[in-house]
């Protein structure tokens, strides 16, 4: 037999084994379809409908003449009334709103005057969100109320087209560093990597060492099993948390604003959320090359929908569905608030119980589909 002969039956042999690998085959087609639809259809740097709130102090119609001028922008959405400035920035500290506007009292004298008519309170913490809201210091704003005297009004439009109608008050990262965002959101990218696949090959590696059997043979439980195997890689996690948030804090000087408990137990929430998936991917896959597979087919989105590297905001609707699902988009939203707005997980209760509601759900999930499979 000739040299080619013998290259052309292991080549033969290769493609007749991945056409019966259904999974490593699904993965081929899915992994670059699923990269191609979210940077073509569900990422999008142009960011519209930030939800933003309201504090109308002067209560004229200016003020809701103002109001609307902005909204028709399609910039942001305003999604709640507050009476107060200090409320606002409790909401947006909860996460609740993106920004909030803020109307004065004296917004008619403002007018009168040329002087900058209101202010924007905005999350700095992401910085293309405070890029896209300073984009409305500058925008064209006719007021309700004419000016009976024509060239006096002229003036004045002319006055507020040069000049900025807003002020901007950024909190969290006033200086706009891309660090400050990065590392919080970073430490969600890395442990989803590594706690879905340390978990993901877990069964698999018993099932391909021969130790399944051993445990079949054991008075051990699904569940109890399922638990066992999450709690050595829940102290790995914290390690990391504390290597990742430790260097961004002493080498790129990101600040740790809230309570290293409220970052424990935030990330715990998470480490658990990310095993408990990595369980049921184990339960699943046959081997462990497509465990590692079928991670990364679960990073990707996590990745790229989560709110790491694009606004949450800039995603479409169905996107932004997709990324609900995913544990990474909420603990995104719980480190950056706990870490850089010193939030807590009881005031972003939303995300913590979807985490903790996650991780029960999938350890029971992953405990039955092993229970079935020993059947």
């Amino acid at each position: 037999m000739s040299t080619l002969s013998r290259i052309g039956a292991i080549v033969f042999k290769e493609v007749r084994q991945l056409s019966r690998d259904r999974l490593t085959f699904a993965m081929i087609v899915m992994i670059p379809l699923v990269q191609l639809l979210l940077f073509g259809y569900a990422i999008n740097t142009d960011v519209r409908d930030i939800p933003v709130g309201l504090v109308d102090q002067s209560q004229t119609q200016n003020s809701r003449w103002l109001t609307q001028a902005v909204r028709a922008s399609q910039v942001v959405s305003f999604e709640a009334i507050y009476a107060t400035p200090q409320q606002a920035k409790q909401a947006i500290q909860t996460g609740e709103i993106r920004a909030a506007m803020v109307i004065p009292h004296d917004l008619n004298q403002r007018l009168e005057q040329g002087r900058v008519l209101a202010q924007w309170l905005v999350d700095g913490s992401d910085s293309v969100i405070g890029s896209t809201i300073m984009k409305l210091q500058r925008m064209p704003f006719t007021p309700f109320d004419k000016l009976a005297n024509a060239s006096r009004e002229s003036s004045l439009l002319s006055a507020h087209g040069t000049q900025p109608i807003f002020d901007i008050a950024l909190f969290y990262n006033p200086s706009r560093r891309s660090a400050v965002n990065i590392v919080p959101g970073l430490l969600g990218v890395i442990l989803t990597m590594t706690m879905v696949l340390f978990t993901s090959i877990a069964i698999v590696r018993e099932r391909e060492r021969g130790n399944l059997e051993l445990l079949i043979t054991t008075p051990i439980h699904p569940l109890e099993l399922m638990v066992g195997k999450i709690i050595p890689y829940i102290f790995v996690g914290l390690i990391q948390v504390v290597l990742v948030l430790g260097l961004g804090h002493f080498v790129f000087s990101v600040p740790i604003n809230g309570s290293l408990f409220q970052v424990f137990i935030g990330s715990l929430l998470f480490i658990s959320a990310s095993l408990s998936l990595g369980l049921i991917i184990s339960t699943l896959a046959q081997s462990q090359l497509q465990a590692m597979q079928m991670t990364v087919f679960i990073l990707l989105p996590s990745i790229l929908l989560s709110g790491f590297m694009f606004p949450y905001e800039g995603m479409p609707r169905a996107a932004q569905w997709i990324a609900e699902v995913l544990p990474a988009t909420h603990f995104m939203r719980l480190i950056r608030g706990i870490v850089l707005r010193s939030a807590n997980v009881v005031e972003l209760w939303p995300d913590s119980l979807w985490l903790l509601a996650f991780t029960l759900v999938g350890i029971i999930i992953a405990a039955l589909r092993f229970k079935k499979s020993l059947d």
